[in-house]
């Protein structure tokens, strides 16, 4: 199979699809590698340790996605990127679709077949690509409100872990996934008092073995919200349906409740955002105010740390891609019922239940859409 990788266009993307080790194990298995020029610069892979393996480094992105049967990338595509769609190419990306009805209406008219590392789910509920990311935006949105906290960013001008004789900040994290779990283990770690929500018992039991007296695991419910918001002066929302909409934990009344220069961190943005309040910032503008809040809610916040993130995020796609290029993508998926999950679109069909709901479209379960094609 020929294999793609392309520059993100994204604002702040510095991340890319596939590094050269991964493009090394792609061409070992007897696949094509190409490569926009200067793909992986921003996350510290020159041209030439891709074309020393063999890869071809081509000098536009569209001579790249004209040649190629399957692009691999970081984000979802771009309006900028839509020409260079068609028919039957295999997307394998990010795509957060049911916050983007429209993108997956465009992947639906080109008749894309669009592989979302988000939906890759495993039979013990574990969603291995979506979960480095994870990991970096849980660790990296307590240093993100750490900052923001800081008075000449507009915040109250606390410090997380305060010092002897003053009061440490109060954390609240609103779900206890990945983003939640590493989230509270840094804020621990810089001293922070902190209460994180979920509803489910066994993921706070869970937090409750590893952290003990150091955190208060609460379970997520109208009146625990609103009572710890009240004090919070660093907000993680960090709640996650895979491939749905993330529910609005926080309402615009909540708002005039909490402190003035409080800060609100909305990992959940990819998905829409668990607040009503929340609404998509870049890394060039990252923060808004609103009823005193500061809210940060960049949709990519790992691009901040590309090296770290891009090496994360392959060791987890890449067994993935390589299956697809393998088998070719329908053997792959009835191979594979972890990555059939991740197929949202396929040849016009929709074909992940959550996105269509989402999205309110058609839904198509991916083995009626491989044998009705």
């Amino acid at each position: 199979m020929k294999v793609g990788c392309v520059k993100e266009i994204k604002n702040n993307e510095y991340r890319v699809g596939l590094t050269p080790d991964g493009a090394r194990d792609f061409i070992a298995h007897g696949h094509e590698v190409y490569l926009e020029k200067g793909a992986g610069l921003g996350s510290g892979f020159p041209d030439e340790d891709y074309q020393a393996l063999g890869v071809t480094v081509l000098d536009r992105a569209e001579e790249v996605w004209s040649k190629v049967e399957m692009m691999v990338k970081v984000k979802e595509p771009l309006e900028e990127e839509y020409p260079f769609l068609r028919e039957g190419l295999i997307l394998f990306t990010y795509f957060h679709l049911a916050a983007a009805p429209d993108q997956a209406e465009t992947l639906l008219d080109h008749k894309i077949k669009a592989v979302a590392y988000e939906t890759i789910e495993e039979e013990d509920g574990s969603l291995p690509c979506l979960a480095p990311m994870s990991q970096i935006a849980g660790r990296l949105s307590i240093q993100e409100g750490a900052k923001y906290l800081e008075k000449p960013f507009g915040g109250a001008g606390i410090l997380l872990a305060g010092v002897p004789g003053t009061p440490k900040a109060n954390v609240v994290i609103l779900g206890a996934g990945a983003v939640g779990a590493n989230a509270c283990k840094i804020a621990l770690g810089m001293g922070a008092n902190v209460s994180i929500l979920n509803r489910s018992i066994k993921k706070l039991e869970y937090l409750d073995n590893i952290f003990g007296a150091h955190v208060q695991t609460l379970v997520s419910s109208d009146s625990n919200i609103e009572r710890v918001l009240k004090d919070a002066d660093l907000v993680i929302g960090s709640v996650l349906v895979p491939g749905g909409a993330t529910p609005k934990l926080i309402r615009r009344r909540h708002l005039k409740m909490m402190k003035n220069g409080a800060v609100f961190v909305d990992v959940s943005i990819d998905q829409g955002g668990c607040a009503e309040s929340s609404r998509p910032t870049t890394h060039d503008d990252p923060i808004y105010i609103e009823e005193g809040v500061i809210h940060y809610c960049v949709t990519n916040m790992p691009g901040a740390v590309p090296r770290t993130s891009t090496i994360a995020l392959t060791n987890a796609t890449l067994r993935y891609g390589l299956k697809i290029a393998d088998l070719g993508l329908e053997k792959a998926a009835i191979a594979d019922p972890a990555l059939a999950k991740g197929v949202n679109c396929y040849l016009g069909m929709l074909t992940n239940e959550n996105v269509a709901r989402a999205t309110q479209k058609d839904y198509t379960p991916l083995e009626l859409a491989i044998c009705s094609k």
